[in-house]
């Protein structure tokens, strides 16, 4: 099959012949028909994740049809369209049996523990636990951002986060994980401040039903959401953009979709008492542990609350959102791209800030 191969930490993946993937007894082989370009591919690249090893191929956002099923699995057969969440449980840990799949302590992962979907096979493990059916309304390019960005929004939005109808929310980083992040809490009836470096970015999330806008950069902030007046700064101009939108002095409920010590500061910094942080964006330790302002959070009872993708079994009701119109995710893919072309985006990709591509890019092989 042809696939981009990554054979030395931080060079850009080369499309190339490589060896169709043996399907294990209780996985399926997936024929890809798109996938979506990540930040998380981008630090697999860089090698920040310890999973990965050399030669690769990455990607885990992907969306196919299936090619081949193990002989242990059930339920499943050659031709069904299917996604996957980016975590594949094994179905058997404690947290897989508490349905915690998300966190499966013996989980793989496409593109990080294994071989990923920037190619034209892609297995997923436990197939009977991680594979979804999509629905005829759902095309595969819409589908391919579900299974990391618009699942892992969801889930951090709505399960992890406990959004109600009327609060004030704000999104730090207007990336693919941001921008699903607004969406998803406006169709909850919430309202959104979005925080970026980039126009464009800002933009979107206002056309996706940002009340208001914060551009980071006109602070002094670059990609990382560093500014003039620090983090502090960045979280005083939310709390201003909310009460001019007729919010209260601070959100309830903040996201650091992008994941760097400024934007982890920044969104805790910006909630009201007895708010809620929640960390999706990544911070590996090998950029160094950040420093988090926990006198904020003892002294506004705040909660600080972690989202780690989704497991399967949540998908029904995203889909279903998708499914009926009432949220867009289309609108957030931007740009497709082929495998070839997609090299040198995944390599650029972490220099690109919180949302320098606005939206989402998929490639099709």
């Amino acid at each position: 099959m042809r696939a981009l191969l990554l054979t030395a930490f931080g060079t850009e993946p080369v499309l190339t012949d490589v060896p169709d993937p043996d399907c294990p007894p209780h996985g399926v082989v997936v024929r890809v028909e798109a996938t979506g370009l990540c930040r998380s591919d981008w630090h697999g690249l860089m090698g920040h994740d310890p999973d990965v090893a050399l030669p690769h191929v990455p990607g885990h956002e992907f969306a196919g049809v299936v090619a081949e099923v193990g002989a242990d699995v059930r339920g499943w057969r050659v031709g069904q369209r299917v996604t996957a969440p980016f975590v594949n449980a094994c179905g058997s840990c404690g947290p897989c049996r508490a349905g915690r799949q998300q966190v499966c302590a013996r989980q793989t992962q496409p593109g990080f523990t294994r071989w990923g979907s920037f190619a034209e096979l892609v297995v997923v493990d436990h197939a009977e636990v991680n594979l979804v059916a999509l629905p005829a309304e759902v095309d595969a390019v819409t589908a391919a951002g579900l299974g990391c960005r618009v699942a892992t929004a969801f889930r951090a939005v709505v399960e992890v986060g406990r959004v109600a109808a009327g609060e004030w929310v704000a999104v730090h980083g207007c990336g693919g994980v941001g921008l699903s992040a607004v969406l998803i809490a406006r169709a909850c009836g919430a309202r959104v401040v979005a925080v970026d470096v980039v126009p464009a970015a800002l933009a979107l999330a206002s056309r996706f039903g940002a009340d208001a806008v914060v551009d980071a950069s006109a602070l002094g902030a670059g990609p990382d959401g560093v500014a003039d007046g620090g983090p502090d700064g960045v979280a005083a101009a939310v709390r201003r953009a909310a009460a001019a939108a007729g919010g209260s002095d601070g959100v309830h409920l903040s996201l650091d979709a992008l994941g760097s010590e400024a934007t982890c500061h920044a969104s805790i910094a910006g909630l009201l008492p007895a708010g809620r942080h929640v960390q999706v964006g990544l911070l590996p330790p090998a950029l160094g542990l950040p420093r988090v302002p926990m006198h904020l959070v003892v002294g506004g009872e705040l909660e600080v609350l972690g989202s780690h993708g989704m497991a399967a079994r949540s998908y029904p009701g995203l889909l279903g959102l998708v499914a009926s119109g009432r949220l867009d995710a289309s609108a957030l893919v931007n740009r497709r791209v082929t495998l070839a072309e997609a090299g040198p985006l995944l390599l650029g990709a972490g220099s690109a800030g919180a949302g320098a591509t606005a939206g989402i890019t998929v490639a099709c092989p």
